[in-house]
């Protein structure tokens, strides 16, 4: 029979808002070893800071990079074996706490119904700390305060489970272009060339050119160019940037060829655009 863990009291009136704790905290107790176990009532959410952590989940086990966060919702058999010294968090959410996050109406709740390993957790590292920091505290503002940070981090991890799924039900070329949009979004102001993203991307440049312009009707290139000059229309509208900071962030170096280039790809200057879409912050 495999054990529904009684650690936070979930048979009865759960303690808290909810619960927080540093992997180190239980798992040193237990030799770093946590036997496959369920909770009933509690989604928990893990980061999972140092690598070479083991997971398995139903039955299913999964070696962790740095900054992983692991989604359990209640029910779901999960153990862990970490190496010593691991840093991380758990954070135990009591389901009827947080319906708006973990019900099955909300936007995340049917994401978050199924457990998922997140890669890439690091963003969440600030949040997870600041509910650690805030459980103690006294108020009326508290548990208002650790909901927001709770919502927070599911949200953040159920747009990411979201996201990877996708991506993995993708057809292939579909598949490479959400990879190569996402290179773009991290190097748009690196100004790489086309060749460097065809080799992040393990293919030739004449494939990638192949693929965009068959998914797009652009070549890589002006694809390229597109991402840039949409980036800048959205800082000059939502920011008060100057019109010569907006073109340094997307590596322009000078600002005259900057306008020059917006001009010709816009049909206007920089300025002139601000100013159309927003009059009060031309």
């Amino acid at each position: 029979m495999i054990p529904a863990f009684d650690l936070f009291g979930e048979t009865g009136r759960f303690p808290d808002i909810l619960h927080v704790e540093r992997i180190i905290d239980r798992a040193a107790l237990h030799d770093w070893v946590i036997s496959p176990h369920r909770h009933g009532f509690l989604h928990q959410f893990f980061l999972i800071e140092t690598p070479g952590a083991r997971v398995t989940i139903d039955g299913r086990e999964t070696e962790l990079g740095g900054d992983a966060a692991v989604s359990i919702p209640p029910w779901i058999v999960h153990g862990f074996r970490f190496r010593q010294g691991t840093r991380g968090y758990v954070l135990t959410l009591p389901v009827d706490n947080l319906p708006a996050l973990l019900g099955a109406d909300s936007a995340c709740g049917p994401v978050l119904a199924t457990p998922g390993v997140l890669a890439e957790g690091a963003a969440l590292r600030g949040a997870f700390a600041a509910v650690r920091e805030e459980l103690p505290r006294q108020g009326r503002t508290r548990d208002t305060a650790l909901l927001a940070l709770a919502t927070w981090i599911g949200a953040r991890i159920a747009r990411g489970l979201e996201e990877t799924r996708q991506e993995a039900t993708a057809a292939r070329p579909e598949r490479h272009m959400m990879r190569f949009d996402a290179l773009l979004r991290r190097d748009l102001a690196k100004r790489r060339a086309i060749s460097d993203y065809a080799e992040d991307l393990g293919m030739s440049t004449t494939h990638l050119n192949r693929l965009v312009r068959r998914t797009t009707g652009l070549s890589a290139a002006a694809y390229v160019e597109s991402r840039l000059f949409q980036e800048a229309r959205r800082q000059l509208a939502y920011t008060r940037l100057p019109v010569s900071e907006v073109g340094y962030q997307l590596g322009f170096g000078d600002p005259a060829y900057f306008s020059r280039a917006f001009r010709r790809h816009c049909g206007e200057s920089p300025g002139d655009y601000r100013r159309r879409v927003d009059p009060a912050n031309g």
